[in-house]
Order: C-alpha cells, then structure tokens, then sequence
C-alpha cells in the first residue's frame, strides 16, 4: 500500500476547501489534408474509447482514504478505466475563435476532478475557426506535475506527419528517466522538503519562525526578495470557483534576440517581459504599488561537480523569489534588475545547494499552497505575488496522426493567496504564453494578451533590437 507524500495529502485535504489542484495543457491542430476537423476528431475519439494500449500506471490510480487505511491518504489502483469518463468529445459554437475556445478552458478547469476515479480528464474539441481542433487534457498536481505532463504529452507526439499509428496519450511508455525537471514546478519542490513540516504543528511553527532562519541561515541577500516581503496585491487573495484563461503565441526568435542583446538568459527575458505586461495592467486598475511585485521562480544551475558526459543529470534545480523591478519605468532597467536577481537565486543555489535554498522558501511557499488550513493565513504577507515559470515541449514541429500542432499552450493551476499563474512553454519556434486567473480577481485575463505583445516591443526597443 502506497501512502501519498505528507504535502500531497494536505493538498488534498485543502482542496475540498479551497480551490482545484490540477495542471493541463492545451494543443491547437489542424488536421491531415483532406480531412475535416469534425472528422478528425471523431477518430481520435473512437481510438482513445477502444485503444488496447496499456495506460500510464500514473494514470491508472486514485487517491483513497478509509477505515482500512487507517485516515491516511493511499493510491489505489484500479482494475478497469471507463475511459467514456475520462475522455469527452466537444464541438465549439460556429465561427469560434480562440477567445471562445479559452471560454471553454476556463469552465473546464474550474470544474474539480473526480476522486472516485483516476484524477485526469481529456478533451476532444472540434469546431475551431480555420478548419483547426483542439485537445485539452487536465491531470491533477499530485499525479503528475506541469513538466512531467507535458513530457507525456510530447511522447504521444511524432516529428513524421505521414505516421498514423500514434498511441493515446495515456498509453503506457518507456519507463521515465530519473525527474530532472521535476524542480521547474514549485509545488514539486516543496513536496522534496515536506518532511519537515508534515503536521499543521511544525507547519506553524515553520511559518512563524521564517525570519529568525533566514537570518541564521544566511541565505538572503540584496539581490533576494525575503519570504514575506511582497507587496499586498489583488493577486494575494481567496478565490471564487471561477477561472479565467488566455493564452498567446510568441516567436522564440525575438526572445533570443533580446536575449543576445542584452546579454542576459532567456528565462530572464521572460521574466522581464511578463513584469512588464503586469506593470501595465495595474497601472491601468490604478493599482501599481510603489515596492516591486515578487514572482516565484524557478532556476536551473549546472552542478559544481558534473561532467560533460551527464547529458544534464548534472543540473541543480531550486526556487527563488525574484522582485520584477515593477516600479521602474525603464524596461532595459527592468531586465537589468531581474538579471541581477535570478543571478543572485542561481549562486545561491549553486553555493548552498538546492535543499538549502528549499528550506528558506518552504515556510513562505506551504501556507500559500495549504492556506485553507492555516487560520492565520488572512494576516501572513505575502511571500510573492504570483509564479512565473518555464517548462519545456517538444523542440521541433510535432504531428498526432498527421495533424499538424500548432500551438502548446500550459494551464497551471491558481489557489487562494495566488489568483494568478503565467506559465510558458517553448514549442518548435514558437512560447506559448498561458495566463490562468482566479475569474472574480481578473475577469479580463483576456487584456493581458495585446499587453504582451507591447511589453516585448518595449523590450526590443529598449536594447535595441530592431
């Protein structure tokens, strides 16, 4: 009998209070010459309902608690997958855009996933302006987290357009390398250290002992947002049980040629350009605060002690919160700063080591996550404002059964004191940007879209990119 990790059990306890803790992603497609969407997608339905594939174990599982466990949260398996209930098949409105299709998003990932079940849900949607579908798939956090999805995503992918024999998405694949990416999620990254904060006791205890073990620990600098030091925003608050979601494609080509101009990284500039759009935003809401909006973020560092031979084994990964320089009217000003800042959370990383920056940022990340519990979570400052990360698709152009992806776009997850998520996702030549709202916060999630189209003009213009 496996148990759940401690953090994913309070996750779950959390939830029936609070606020759905899945992850999903959405793909846009145009299907094969000379067949329609409708059609396409009739025969992707039909072969995910009578697929012999074997299915994922991950995906084969739900969480379960009873007398016989003892109260304590277990995975059990289950015999046999109704996979009607798992996939549905869905035709938007006629002439439906994107803006119709993300309506549809929104209502989907508000609705919880059902736990008498395996937690995870498939889409099937037809009826896209240009002849195009869409698939949407919803995978609850604690089976799988953002990266790893995605990943198993991309492995039901083909980079041949003729091949026609693709498995399911939930089909069972080559057994998966040890998670080097498991780190880019920061509820991830926080399950590695739960131990120390298994019951609400220490939890509490953790919260309010924060300041005193940053400053022994030593790891807070100039360059380091501290835990609890982000301003109060409309961000930093409970949520409805609505959700708001918007998404945008962005060639990858101007984000390296900020990159090498400025010569900064790229996530830097990602960072850099979604401060820029929420700096717009607020300002707009007459809502912009004096001190600088903080994101949490995750950082990637090559370790110390690795080879060229480690194929990337050797990377470290660790969280850092990375002030957005929001109230600085430059942006090469702005890049600069987050420059400096994601440097400062690297090092750190790299000198102490990833379990070390965790330790630091757990007291501030946990009651975020698991707020419902913590009745003294309403007067805690935030620690940050939102999180902003990056996650990785398939590098080159993908097929499913001849259906040309065209667009990969990730929908994170929101929970009370974090009614907004900005996730990007590298596909092929393009990022796709995802913006997932709390809908009673940020109704127009939708007016960030032409914001980030600006705030990168901005940027380009700044460093000179022409």
């Amino acid at each position: 009998m496996e148990t759940l990790d401690p953090l994913d059990a309070m996750m779950l306890t959390a939830e029936l209070i609070s606020s759905p803790m899945h992850v999903a992603v959405a793909l846009i497609m145009t299907p094969p010459t000379g067949t329609s969407s409708t059609t396409f997608v009739d025969e992707l339905y039909e072969q995910a309902l009578t697929a012999s594939d074997p299915v994922d174990p991950r995906l084969r599982r739900r969480p379960y608690r009873g007398v016989d466990t003892g109260g304590l949260w277990v995975w059990r398996e289950v015999d046999e997958l109704d996979m009607r209930h798992h996939v549905h098949r869905l035709t938007l409105p006629p002439d439906a855009g994107t803006t119709e299709l993300w309506d549809l998003v929104s209502e989907l990932h508000a609705e919880p996933l059902d736990r008498s079940a395996p937690m995870w849900m498939a889409y099937l949607i037809d009826g896209l302006e240009g002849g195009r579908l869409a698939l949407y798939i919803k995978i609850h956090h604690i089976v799988i987290d953002g990266v790893a999805g995605l990943k198993m995503i991309a492995d039901s992918l083909s980079e041949d357009p003729d091949r026609r024999d693709m498995p399911p998405f939930y089909a069972d694949a080559t057994p998966p390398e040890p998670p080097r990416h498991r780190g880019l999620n920061p509820l991830s990254m926080v399950r590695d250290a739960a131990g120390v904060a298994a019951s609400g006791l220490n939890l509490a205890r953790n919260v309010a002992s924060a300041e005193v073990t940053n400053l022994v620990g030593g790891l807070i600098t100039p360059t380091i947002a501290a835990p609890f030091g982000a301003p109060h925003t409309r961000f930093n608050t409970k949520l409805s049980h609505q959700r708001a979601f918007a998404a945008t494609s962005l060639d990858h080509n101007r984000i390296r040629a900020i990159q090498h101009a400025a010569d900064v990284t790229g996530n830097d500039v990602a960072m850099a350009l979604v401060a820029g759009v929420l700096r717009e935003w607020l300002t707009a809401q007459d809502e912009l605060p004096e001190q600088s909006l903080v994101a949490l973020c995750p950082v990637t560092v090559r370790d110390r002690d690795a080879t060229a031979a480690d194929n990337g084994h050797g990377n470290q990964f660790g969280l850092g919160l990375c002030p957005l320089a929001t109230n600085r009217d430059d942006p090469a000003q702005r890049l600069r700063l987050v420059h400096e800042a994601m440097a400062g959370v690297k090092y750190q990383v790299a000198a102490r080591g990833p379990g070390a920056m965790l330790m630091v940022l757990m007291p501030a990340v946990v009651p975020t996550a698991l707020a419902p519990l913590l009745p003294f979570s309403s007067w805690v400052r935030p620690s940050y404002n939102l999180p902003i990360s990056n996650v990785p698709g398939p590098p080159r152009q993908s097929y499913l059964n001849g259906a040309s992806v065209d667009e990969i776009y990730p929908v994170s997850v929101v929970y009370d004191g974090m009614a907004l998520n900005v996730t990007l996702c590298s596909y092929a030549d393009q990022i796709g940007v995802g913006y997932i709202a709390d809908r009673e916060v940020m109704a127009d999630v939708r007016d960030l879209i032409p914001l980030t189209e600006t705030a990168l003009a901005e940027l380009e213009a700044a460093v000179g990119v022409v």
